[in-house]
């Protein structure tokens, strides 16, 4: 097996480390941290990077954590932020913290007795024990003002114009603390954090070094981007989140599925953890037959089991099995009812109620005053489409117009009507 740090050169998942640290991991198991600021009660796929990088640390032997930060999140950290951030109530924040855990399990082994088992940290259960005038009595002498200032995060938020809290300068020494804290009462020497980190990981050395008088070390992967240049993790409808209430796996599979050639054989390494081998081979299957897009369908498998389990993966795919025709009314009628809405999400609607339903005979009858200028602009241009076979109702093809409407509804609600190869419309009986 490679080591942490050459499972994360191949992977391009290594973006700076303090010297010395590679020679650290091969004198036995050490523990590593990374945080993860809990303003909202899911992780997105930008945070993904981090938690591939805490599996990949475990899988290798050793023993991560997982801070969240039920303190700083009460300030907000200002790298390469433009603004400050509203703060949050400790109730939100205890909220988050605990749905923030249920996902992280799904990639870190928490159980167990095996002596490099994950463990959860929140720093508020040692920072609510401070005083404001304890904490710059005996933490803030040790960092000069000078050595803060430095920070690129810092200047930029002072030459931009916007100005900086004393809140949001603090957070730095504040991080800085939560890895001595971890240092002296867990024996945690390694901070790891994407790489626009790096100025506050290195506070957390320095404070080691002055208060403790130890040695810590820094890691950090770098902040990934689509080879367009755009934010990863960002569509038109916001971030992709692993909440499936937030983003449905029906679309987080989408997402996967989507992404560029470029973009593909770089996600394979950071986001699976298929060897280098078999990635390396299933490259080769992909130059061979780009429109197979084999890259995108390994990713959106590999990450959709991960996060959603095997049977929404499977749903995930039927669901886009169907919009491509590649499906029966079985395949549709096992859809739940979110990912039916998703797939055909915008598509044209039209609503009847029960009563106006019952009354209706035939297939045409359908089509008749009751979605009339929805579906067909009139009963006579439904008739001739029906007679053409171009008309699917729940992907069954139907050939005439006359034949008894006995369909069965989908979520006993919902027809799906299919007018040609490509457009949809629902009807919803309410």
């Amino acid at each position: 097996m490679n080591s942490f740090i050459e499972e994360l050169r191949w992977r391009g998942m290594l973006q700076d480390m303090t010297p010395e640290i590679e020679e650290h991991l091969t004198k036995g198991m050490a523990s590593a941290y990374l945080g993860f600021d809990p303003t909202a009660d899911s992780l997105h796929i930008g945070h993904l990077v981090g938690v591939m990088t805490l599996l990949h640390f475990q899988r290798a032997g050793h023993k991560p954590f997982a801070l969240v930060g039920g303190a700083t999140g009460m300030i907000g950290d200002p790298s390469f932020k433009s603004a400050e951030r509203n703060l949050l109530d400790k109730a939100t924040l205890d909220h988050n913290v605990a749905s923030i855990q249920g996902q992280l399990s799904k990639f870190l082994d928490f159980s167990g007795n095996t002596s490099n088992k994950a463990e959860l940290v929140n720093n508020y259960d040692w920072m609510s024990e401070f005083s404001f005038l304890d904490f710059i009595r005996d933490i803030g002498k040790h960092i000069t003002v000078n050595y803060m200032m430095s920070k690129d995060s810092v200047k930029r938020r002072l030459e931009d114009g916007n100005g900086l809290s004393f809140t949001e300068f603090t957070y730095q020494l504040i991080q800085g603390y939560d890895f001595y804290h971890l240092w002296k009462n867990e024996n945690c020497s390694i901070q790891l954090g994407g790489s626009d980190q790096w100025g506050n990981i290195v506070t957390g050395t320095e404070l080691i070094r002055r208060m403790g008088g130890g040695s810590a070390y820094a890691l950090t992967v770098p902040l990934i981007t689509k080879a367009d240049g755009t934010k990863f993790g960002k569509t038109e409808g916001g971030s992709v989140w692993l909440d499936p209430d937030k983003t449905s796996p029906y679309a987080f599979f989408q997402f996967w599925l989507n992404v560029s050639d470029e973009d593909a054989s770089k996600y394979i390494r950071i986001f699976t953890v298929l060897n280098q081998e078999t990635i390396e081979k299933l490259e080769a299957e992909h130059s061979e037959a780009p429109h197979l897009r084999i890259l995108q369908k390994e990713i959106a498998k590999q990450i959709t089991i991960m996060v959603h389990g095997e049977s929404e993966y499977e749903m995930a795919v039927k669901a886009s099995e169907i919009l491509f025709g590649k499906s029966s009314t079985e395949d549709l009628a096992a859809l739940d009812e979110r990912t039916f809405l998703q797939v055909f999400e915008g598509v044209p609607q039209v609503q009847i109620n029960q009563a106006e339903y019952a009354e209706l005979n035939t297939i045409l009858d359908l089509f008749g005053e009751v979605t009339q200028g929805v579906v067909f602009a009139s009963k006579g241009e439904a008739r001739k489409m029906i007679q053409g076979g171009g008309l699917s109702i729940n992907k069954e093809k139907l050939g005439d117009p006359n034949a008894t409407l006995n369909l069965t509804l989908l979520q006993n609600k919902y027809l799906l009507v299919q007018k040609g190869k490509k457009n949809y419309y629902i009807v919803e009986v309410k």
